[in-house]
């Protein structure tokens, strides 16, 4: 039983290191994921709220909105 244990140790990944210089860390803020997703929510709210929340438009304010905040966040 113990050689059973000892094998799955040897068997397991070894836990990587987390670098902090990683190309991720190097993104800058406002280039985030979650931070873009914020900013278009944002955007494509504000865009519905404009428009009086007239239903049916949801697809069209989310592009727009999504275009809005990549041209003004520039390149990754």
């Amino acid at each position: 039983m113990a050689d059973s244990k000892e094998r799955r140790k040897t068997l397991r990944k070894p836990a990587q290191k987390t670098d902090t210089k990683t190309a991720e860390n190097k993104i800058p803020a406002r280039h985030a994921p979650e931070e873009m997703r914020k900013q278009i929510e944002e955007a494509a709210y504000y865009r519905a709220k404009q428009r009086g929340f007239e239903p049916g438009h949801e697809l069209e304010d989310w592009v727009q909105a999504e275009s809005e905040v990549m041209r003004r966040n520039g390149p990754r």
